[in-house]
């Protein structure tokens, strides 16, 4: 697999992004919706790649810099067809490994709590994330579950 820093303008990475923000939607409460849209992830703090399978877009990650020793994982997503394949681990130990690389201290995260979002829990728990608290700009939401992790 190929992990690349992108410019968030191929058609395809769109797309992908389309569907994550699309189905976020779907299952969580629109106020409870934290995804990104293009803008917000073109943002100079934000970092993203996508990873390839080949030709094949498999996948997609971003690491936001909250401030010069904590950073937050952004807009985790695999791509249909992709599943099951590790391009969830492999993007989450590229983001690992370059939060280290910055000198991060802490890396965080939110996602969903419903069901639906538990194989994103159970991957980020076997990376050693931990629940915690809000951190950053969030506030305390029941459809939302904040992990952690030193790095």
């Amino acid at each position: 697999m190929r992990i690349v820093i992108d410019d968030l303008r191929g058609d395809e990475v769109i797309g992908l992004l389309e569907a994550h923000v699309a189905e976020m939607l779907a299952n969580s409460p629109e106020d409870s919706m934290h995804a990104l849209d293009l803008t917000a992830l073109r943002k100079p703090e934000i970092t993203f790649w996508s990873a390839w399978e080949g030709t094949e877009l498999a996948g997609c990650g971003a690491l936001e810099e909250l401030d010069p020793v904590h950073g937050e994982i952004k807009s985790m997503r695999t791509a249909t067809g992709h599943q099951g394949r590790g391009v969830g681990s492999q993007l989450l130990r590229h983001i690992l490994a370059e939060a280290a690389a910055r000198g991060y201290a802490r890396l965080s995260l939110e996602t969903g709590a419903s069901e639906f979002y538990r194989p994103a829990v159970r991957l980020y728990e076997r990376y050693g994330f931990e629940q915690c608290g809000p951190f950053a700009e969030y506030t305390p939401d029941p459809h939302s579950v904040f992990m952690t992790r030193a790095v």
